[in-house]
């Protein structure tokens, strides 16, 4: 049998608002790149696509769907990937069961979720649901380590149209609060696996009267890799919430930050103990009759809300104990949804930077800002949040117009961190011991712990550390700034700066090792003073900065560019960020205008179109990569970006005036004189036919539409809303 060529370019086929611009723009996309005998095909990593693709015995043949992920998790392993990756879905419990709804109103026989399985069929579908949740994608595409910055043009115009910022006063009383100690990073044990350590590994719970039960078996260790163990103590997490509640001050909003669709085992359950300890005195009232109704205080108010409804009781004596507690900082004051309503709402990399954007200010209860307590309970990034509210505090708002930018080098290949962690994070089901043992019977950690605490393993590669190092140190002699971001006093980090420092020493460089808290400030002061700057950093860490400073300096994080460089020679190629996603689909909806911004698709494009060039020796997809650029800046300049509102420009006549761009640039060009000729007559058609396309994009902005779903929407109703103007289709075909 012939082997399947490989398609030059992969578009991931993902959720939310930058699936619905998908629509709009892969059409344009894959129009210009046919002119040069370029294939792009798409592979389907939405959440829908992954809960699908796990349960093809309950689906009849037509709506049995390929398992695009492991298949992308196969080809990012070759020289020959080029993945353009958007922003998916990172499930949570909430999403994953709306999700599920959504599919079995559509006609999927899907089975329900099984929150308590007590049968091996049960117990097998929880299973398979379990494998979606969270990071499921990243960790699998992830094959290299990221190189995360903005692009020239975008910077450019951010200093030259400089984006609202809060004032900071120094008596702001906005602060974090974090755990006493008793938390992930004080429990942490890290060791570098030896050459007589490598091989099978096993992990053992050991219960208080002597029973053992194997948590995880089939573990395997290579030479060289880091592994990490720790936990966190549910009594004080609980002690400490009890605590920062009580001392909220009259006036400062109430919050936590966590990031429950990365972490898909561990935050979900930690917010789970905030809700539980905020309605302590409810719960304890009406505790019989909430497990009746089968509430799990890991789904959040609003899923408790929506048991109760109808309780006419139960639903005044929720309201009387939210009313009895400190003001809760809100996720959408007009919908009245708050910061413990769901989950995936509180994303510490969205939430954290928009909040210190705004000059310390969250939005209250009652529809007006104010200070508020960040409570963050790890150690091991919290410091990263208090260090920025503290800097601003002394120094006031950065001058968007002068700063320099900063960039990110983040270890993530392979699984690297905590966010490979899900399939070893345990709550205890009783009090005893966790032990890490090797096959040797070494025992490499041990972790004394009591039921509710919650426990991690987490492991990072030789490789993947020994080629973070190098791109780093690649990336500081490009850009002159730089710092490691690791803390001596932290476990893990130790074990990663005995692999930096002998790196430094031979490449006969000086790159400053500082703990987050300082490399904080370090980056903040460099900025200030107009110096671009590179973060050098683990995964987590990764994730956070790549929202928080592109949000100070450029006022999103989506249209940041992350190159990949996948270990094995191929290119992953990610668009930005998809925190406000949500939100956008929301106003497609509700009135016709989707403002999701595709800046950071036209950055991935021509990046993915140059690569392409390279590796597979196409001259025509260096012009084609050329022009991008070329567009991609007239469309910053000329200010065709979506804006906030129906009427204005939004995702569809960004596109439009992209594809004008991009057509006219290639027009213009002579290093490839057939592609020249070919976009000649489609530059002009699209110019000439401007008025009439723009006019047609515009029509019906402000009223509801159908896409037939949010999860997993309808072709054909999405393609007739996000491509609504016939003059373009039939120029662009």
């Amino acid at each position: 049998m012939a082997k399947t060529e490989t398609p030059d370019i992969i578009y991931t086929k993902v959720d939310e608002a930058p699936e619905l611009a998908s629509a709009s723009l892969l059409p344009i996309i894959r129009a210009f790149a046919s002119a040069a005998g370029i294939s792009v095909e798409t592979r389907n990593i939405s959440l829908a696509g992954r809960v699908l693709s796990a349960f093809p015995d309950f689906l009849t043949e037509d709506q049995r769907v390929a398992d695009d992920l492991a298949k992308l998790g196969e080809l990012v392993k070759t020289p020959e990937a080029n993945v353009i990756k958007l922003p998916n879905i990172s499930a949570s419990m909430p999403q994953l069961a709306a999700t599920i709804r959504e599919l079995q109103a559509q006609g999927y026989a899907l089975p329900d979720y099984p929150e308590e399985p007590k049968t091996d069929a049960e117990r097998d579908i929880k299973a398979r649901y379990d494998a979606v949740k969270g990071s499921a994608v990243n960790p699998v595409l992830r094959e290299g380590n990221s190189d995360r910055r903005a692009a020239k043009a975008v910077k450019a115009y951010a200093q030259a149209h400089p984006h609202s910022m809060g004032e900071w006063s120094p008596e702001s009383k906005t602060h974090v609060a974090s755990m006493p100690g008793d938390d992930f990073f004080a429990n942490e044990t890290s060791a570098t696996i030896t050459a007589a350590q490598a091989g099978g590994a096993k992990i053992v719970f050991t219960a208080a009267d002597g029973s053992e039960t194997v948590l995880k078996d089939g573990l395997s260790y290579g030479e060289g890799e880091v592994v990490d163990a720790t936990f966190m103590s549910a009594r004080t997490l609980r002690e400490f919430i009890r605590s920062e509640i009580a001392a909220t001050e009259p006036g400062v909003l109430f919050s936590v930050h966590l990031k429950a669709t990365m972490m898909k085992v561990s935050d979900p359950i930690i917010f789970g103990h905030f809700v539980a300890v905020y309605l302590e005195d409810f719960i304890a009232k009406h505790g019989e009759k909430l497990d009746d109704l089968g509430w799990n205080p890991n789904y959040g108010i609003g899923d408790l809300e929506t048991r109760i409804k109808g309780d006419a009781a139960l639903e005044a004596d929720l309201k009387a104990a939210l009313g009895a507690r400190p003001p809760l900082y809100m996720v959408d004051s007009d919908r009245g949804i708050t910061n413990l309503h769901v989950p995936s709402d509180v994303i510490i990399d969205a939430s954290m930077p928009a909040l210190i954007r705004a000059g310390g200010k969250g939005w209250g209860p009652d529809g007006g800002q104010a200070d508020a307590k960040c409570c963050i309970p790890d150690n091991s990034y919290a410091p990263v949040y208090d260090e920025t509210i503290s800097y601003f505090k002394e120094t006031g708002k950065l001058d968007v117009t002068t700063c320099g930018a900063v960039s990110n080098v983040g270890l993530m290949a392979q699984k690297a961190e905590e966010y490979g962690s899900h399939p070893t994070t345990f709550e205890m089901k009783a009090d005893g011991v966790v032990r890490i043992v090797l096959d040797s019977g070494e025992v490499l950690h041990e972790h004394k712990v009591e039921k509710g605490d919650i426990w991690r393993s987490a492991t990072a590669k030789k490789a993947p550390i020994l080629d973070w190092i190098k791109l780093g140190i690649d990336r500081t002699k490009a850009t002159g700034k730089a710092a490691f971001w690791l803390d001596e006093a932290r476990a893990h980090d130790r074990e990663l700066i005995a692999y930096v420092k002998p790196v430094l020493e031979a490449e006969g460089i000086d790159i400053p090792i500082l703990a987050p808290r300082e490399a904080t400030r370090f980056t903040l002061e460099e900025m200030r003073a107009g110096k671009d700057v590179v973060t050098i950093t683990g995964n987590v860490l990764r994730d956070y900065l790549t929202d928080l400073f592109p949000i100070l300096e450029l006022g999103t994080s989506a249209k940041m560019l992350s190159i990949v460089k996948l270990m094995n020679g191929g290119g992953l190629f990610e668009t930005g960020a998809g925190g406000s996603a949500p939100k956008h689909v929301t106003q497609l909806v509700g009135q016709n205008h989707l403002r999701w911004d595709s800046l950071g698709e036209f950055c991935a494009l021509g990046e993915s179109f140059k690569f392409l060039a390279e590796t597979r020796h196409k001259g025509s997809a260096e012009v084609l990569g050329e022009a991008v650029e070329a567009a991609t800046q007239k469309v910053l300049e000329n200010g065709r970006s979506p804006e906030y509102k129906p009427g204005q420009n939004d995702n569809r006549t960004s596109h439009f005036y992209f594809a004008l761009y991009w057509a006219e640039a290639l027009a213009a060009q002579t290093d490839d004189a057939v592609l020249a000729a070919h976009f000649a007559p489609i530059a002009e058609a699209l110019a000439d036919k401007k008025d009439a396309i723009v006019a047609e994009l515009m029509e019906g902005q402000g009223e509801a539409v159908d896409i037939g779903g949010y999860y997993h929407p309808d072709p054909e109703k999405l393609a007739k809303v996000m491509r609504p103007s016939p003059t373009l289709n039939a120029i662009i075909g």
